[in-house]
C-alpha cells in the first residue's frame, strides 16, 4: 500500500463542520499518480516507490528518462516523488488516486517548499530588534557585534547573519483530513501547508499521528 501522493496547492478557502464552526482548510489537487519505479530492500536498500504525477498532457524527456518511463510502461511525468510502501505488493504502472490513500478524520503530512524571500536581512530574517531609531544614531537596522577578535579571532559556527531566506524544505505535521473528493481528485486539510499557490506538495500519512485534542468542560466558578 502507498503511503503518500503528490499533489498541488489549489489555495486556501473555509468549511462548516457538523457544529457550524467554520474550519479553514487548504485545498490540494492531489494526483492522480502513476508508480513510475518500484524500490525494494535487496535492490535499493529500503521499501518505496517512485510516483510521476498526471497533468494535462506528457512531458518532454531526455533519452535515458524516456527509457525510464518505458520500462513502467506510463507517460512521461514532469513531477518525480518518492514516498513509502506501508504493505502489499505495488508494481510499476499501477495508478495511485487520493480516494485509495486517504480518508476522512485521519491526519497527514504535507511536504513542500516554503516561500522564497530572497537575501534579507537579520532583521527580517531571525527577528532582531535593531538599534535606536533616533537622528544619528548611526545603527538601525545592523546586526552587532559577531564575536570577539583576540580570542578566539573568528565567527562561530552558527552566528545569525543575513542571507538567503525561505526555499527551504518545510514538513508540517497531522493536519486532519477534512473531505476526500474523488470524483475532482481533490483533498482538504485543516490549516495551512508550505509553498505558494500552484506549488507542488507530497502528502503522506501521519508518521507521528496523535489523538486530536477534545474541548475541556468549563470549571465552575467557586467564590473567592
Amino acid at each position: 500500500m502507498v503511503t503518500g501522493i503528490i499533489g498541488k496547492k489549489v489555495g486556501m478557502t473555509q468549511v462548516f463542520d457538523a457544529t457550524g464552526a467554520a474550519v479553514p482548510v487548504t485545498v490540494i489537487k492531489a494526483g492522480p499518480c502513476v508508480v513510475v519505479q518500484r524500490k525494494t530492500t535487496a535492490a535499493d536498500g529500503y521499501d518505496a516507490v517512485q510516483l510521476g504525477l498526471v497533468q494535462g498532457k506528457p512531458a518532454k524527456a531526455n533519452r535515458p528518462l524516456d527509457g525510464h518511463f518505458k520500462r513502467a510502461g506510463v507517460p512521461p511525468t514532469r513531477v518525480l516523488r518518492e514516498v513509502a510502501v506501508a504493505s502489499g505488493d505495488v508494481v510499476a504502472g499501477t495508478e495511485v488516486l487520493v480516494s485509495s490513500v486517504f480518508r476522512d478524520g485521519e491526519f497527514v503530512d504535507v511536504i513542500g517548499t516554503s516561500r522564497g524571500h530572497g537575501f534579507q536581512g537579520v532583521i527580517k530574517r531571525h527577528g532582531f530588534s535593531g538599534g535606536a531609531a533616533s537622528h544619528g544614531s548611526m545603527f538601525h537596522r545592523a546586526p552587532g557585534s559577531i564575536g570577539a577578535s583576540s580570542f578566539p579571532s573568528r565567527v562561530l559556527k552558527g552566528m545569525r547573519a543575513p542571507g538567503r531566506m525561505g526555499a527551504d524544505r518545510v514538513t508540517v505535521h497531522n493536519l486532519k483530513v477534512v473531505g476526500v473528493d474523488p470524483e475532482n481528485h481533490l483533498l482538504l486539510v485543516r490549516g495551512a501547508v508550505p509553498g505558494p499557490r500552484n506549488g507542488y506538495i507530497v502528502i503522506r500519512k501521519a508518521v507521528k499521528s496523535k489523538p486530536e485534542p477534545q474541548p475541556q468542560p468549563e470549571k465552575p466558578k467557586g467564590k473567592r
